[in-house]
């Protein structure tokens, strides 16, 4: 009995310095990595300087940087990849490993970015840094002198802005790497509007239209002629000078043919895109292929609906009539505005069935900006702030109503609004003990894969009230379906831009002005649009998933908790946590 007695102490002896040595480890690991993130994070806020209108009541810093600067950051990035390599991810908590794996997405992006040297295209098929100041300026304060006299003598520092990003691009006409020609003539549309020198229209003279109240109207005029002189002295002429560069010596030298393959070692950076906007290991030939397969699928639901309304003809008349009968788009701005916002608030009396956990911050209703509406998406959603007050943005883009379905709106709505992006990322925000980065880093695979099983999940919220608003359903979920096919074949497979049009064009119901736009983003920006629909084949396969295995212990709003409540996380991370939880719901 002794020596038994004996033996046990001396293994519970052994046993703890194992496990304290276990967990120092993970303690090492975990400090290792959060300073890694606070490494990241202070060079990224160096790099940035501030912004282009910089952190502060006033503009005090143009935010760019010369080519060398930008090259110069590759090896820092690198740097940081490296030490996240060497972190030995088996010695993380589960949360740190989350991480440490959405980290190394976003420097693996960062990297393949400057690689391939995409800096040198400065912009792409809905804008770029020529218009960035459309929204900056209308956040600043503007209500003192002092806010007009550092306004003024703040612009003609922005004109070395213009100048840098006009360097980047004859950068890139020396070594090949520039955007097609379709993309720079949406870009010379865009940019004309700021050559006008307008007062009375500009974006950069705006804040002169009426005299706020803090300033006497004896200072008024030279507080207005003080930033009158610095826009036509200086930005005006600058803008002038940038549209005849990009008219006369980059849209001759831009590539004809749209794809990015067109670039130096272009074949190379799509394959990475593919990853990257997916998150998984899969090859654009994979993507297409999945794209055709789900293109048939939708293509024989959207049929049973022509069925189901007993219209006489094929499924190009039926497209035909909803592009061309003027009972399905709005009357009026306003009147597409409201329709916006009753949808929405409709949607969110739906939330609670679903969701147990909300976000704080609420939405608003807004058109897209005049300035960037004629080639913009036919809705967006910009983020809300707590720290600036600021609510976060539905857009609904109302200009050329005849091209605004009102049978495409409650599509739109749950994606953009909620439960789709402002409900996922507002609720990412507001995360507690997340490092920053986790809660403002924007995957695209969660979050546009989350916005387009919104649109799924909008079916169970009643959001389809006629067969033609579900026909809008299956027209946005073909519409991310064709994106897998088009993406790939614009970019990889050598299609032209007509083909692409063609394709799209005949399996939905989208407006053809709402084709064309959507085409030239996908042209602008390689990859992107293949997110959507690989987002939410996952998060649907999950559901699926969870509920054959779970059955009666199923919980919807414990499910959509689970997938919100990491923030933004690559798919592969997704997966894994889901199938924890199901492990774990089973006992």
């Amino acid at each position: 009995m002794k020596l038994i007695h004996i033996a046990s102490i001396l293994l519970l002896v052994c046993l703890i310095p194992s496990t304290t040595f276990a967990q120092a480890k993970q303690v090492e690991k975990h400090e290792a990595l959060h300073a890694l993130f606070k490494e990241v994070s202070a060079y990224e806020r160096l790099q940035n300087t501030a912004g282009l209108l910089g952190r502060g009541q006033h503009p005090k810093k143009v935010g760019y940087k010369t080519l060398s600067a930008i090259q110069g950051t590759l090896p820092y990035y690198k740097a940081f990849a490296d030490k996240l390599s060497d972190i030995d991810k088996s010695e993380l908590s589960k949360a740190d490993l989350i991480s440490a794996e959405t980290m190394g997405l976003k420097l693996s992006g960062e990297i393949n970015q400057l690689e391939h040297k995409m800096y040198l295209i400065p912009f792409n098929a809905e804008g770029g840094f020529y218009n960035s100041l459309s929204r900056a300026v209308s956040r600043l304060p503007f209500k003192t002198a002092d806010d007009y006299e550092a306004y003024a003598k703040w612009l003609p520092t922005y004109v070395d802005y213009l100048q840098a990003h006009r360097d980047l691009m004859k950068e890139g006409m020396r070594t090949g790497v520039m955007a097609p020609k379709i993309v720079v003539g949406n870009v010379i549309k865009l940019l004309t509007p700021w050559t006008i020198a307008d007062p009375d229209t500009h974006v950069l003279s705006s804040m002169l239209k009426e005299r706020p109240a803090a300033i006497t109207p004896e200072r008024w005029p030279q507080l207005k002629a003080d930033v009158m002189s610095a826009l036509q002295d200086h930005v005006w002429p600058a803008y002038a000078g940038l549209l005849k560069f990009v008219k006369e010596e980059y849209y001759p030298a831009a590539y004809d043919v749209p794809g990015i393959t067109s670039i130096p070692n272009g074949k190379e950076y799509y394959e990475n895109r593919t990853a990257y906007f997916t998150t998984l290991d899969i090859t654009p030939d994979q993507v297409y292929e999945r794209g055709q397969q789900e293109v048939a699928r939708i293509r024989a639901q959207m049929m049973d609906i022509i069925t189901e309304l007993k219209f006489k003809g094929s499924f190009d008349d039926f497209v035909q009539f909803l592009r061309t009968d003027e009972q399905f788009y709005p009357k009026s701005p306003q009147e597409l505005l409201s329709y916006a916002a009753w949808l929405s608030k409709k949607a969110e009396g739906q939330l609670p069935k679903l969701f147990s956990k909300l976000y704080e911050i609420p939405f608003t209703v807004e058109p897209v900006p005049d300035d960037i509406a004629p080639t913009y998406t036919a809705g967006r959603y910009v983020r809300g702030s707590r720290s600036q007050d600021r609510a976060g943005i539905y857009w609904v883009n109302t200009y050329n109503l005849p091209a605004r379905s009102m049978y495409n709106m409650p599509a739109l709505t749950v994606h953009e609004a909620v439960p789709g992006h402002h409900l996922q990322i507002m609720m990412a925000a507001e995360l507690k003990g997340l490092p920053k980065f986790r809660t403002q880093f924007y995957i695209s695979a969660f979050g546009e894969g989350w916005g387009l099983y919104s649109e799924y999940l909008g079916e169970e919220m009643g959001m389809y009230a006629t067969p033609y608003d579900r026909f809008g359903r299956y027209t946005y979920e073909m519409w991310r379906a064709c994106r897998l096919v088009v993406d790939v074949g614009l970019h990889y497979k050598g299609w032209t831009r007509q083909e692409a049009v063609d394709f799209l064009a005949g399996n939905t119901a989208l407006s053809l002005h709402e084709v064309n736009t959507e085409i030239d983003r996908y042209i602008g920006w390689p990859g992107q649009a293949l997110s959507y629909k690989m987002g939410e084949i996952t998060i649907k396969d999950l559901r699926k998933q969870a509920e054959a295995s779970l059955g009666d212990k199923f919980d919807i709003k414990e499910f959509h908790n689970r997938i919100l409540k990491n923030g933004s996380v690559p798919l592969p991370t997704l997966i894994r946590e889901i199938e924890d939880w199901i492990k774990d719901v089973q006992g």
